[in-house]
């Protein structure tokens, strides 16, 4: 096809429906005879699953906020060196659950770090790569909390239903911000709702993806 590649973040609090949202994307775009690399962050490298358990871990409940950011940092550092940039020098469609956003949004936003620090850290781990897209799935934040808890609570999630409101409305101000990268996207009601409101969100960047 001669395409290029394409870098698609999802975004949201915890319990929004982003994982089922990319898998399903995935198939979509798949279809279309794009070669599709889906990725989590933190994650998706041996080096960032490592920083992953340590970051969600319950039991490290010591960790200062700005411990927590810098791991983020440096899990997203490999993750866009080893695979998001071959990926997209190869033509691939790039679909990650969580990119830099989350983090301006849960450590600016949700723990109030300054927001300029947490600006040139994203700079840093992100090696500079900017999402063609990001969509932020918005479900109303009671909603998202309970689904996200209701087997069990993950270090982030355990921060409860108040931080989870001050992330949403973080991805809110960055979706003011940047709204041609960053699309707010009605999370609520049936799964193939939620997915074909997404793809009409990626139209312009994947040609096909609506139908």
């Amino acid at each position: 096809m001669g395409a290029r590649g394409v870098f698609i973040t999802l975004e949201g609090a915890d319990g929004c429906g982003k994982s089922t949202q990319a898998a399903l994307l995935e198939t979509r775009l798949a279809a279309l005879g794009r070669e599709v690399v889906r990725l989590r962050e933190p994650g998706g490298t041996a080096i960032s699953e490592k920083v992953r358990a340590l970051l969600l871990d319950p039991a490290n409940e010591e960790m200062s906020p700005e411990c927590e950011l810098l791991l983020y940092e440096a899990s997203r550092a490999q993750l866009t060196r080893q695979v998001i940039e071959p990926a997209l020098a190869r033509g691939a469609v790039v679909l990650c659950d969580r990119y830099y956003d989350s983090t301006y949004a849960y450590q600016a936003g949700g723990r109030g770090l300054d927001e300029t620090l947490v600006r040139q850290s994203n700079v840093l781990g992100s090696c500079g790569r900017v999402p063609d897209r990001t969509l932020v799935l918005d479900l109303d934040p009671a909603t998202a909390f309970a689904r996200a808890t209701s087997g069990g609570a993950d270090r982030m999630e355990a921060e409860g239903l108040a931080f989870q409101e001050r992330v949403r409305a973080a991805y809110l101000r960055l979706a003011n911000e940047e709204p041609t990268r960053v699309r707010v996207v009605d999370a609520s009601g049936a799964e193939g709702e939620v997915t074909a409101r997404l793809l009409g969100s990626l139209e312009d960047l994947v040609p096909g993806a609506e139908r």
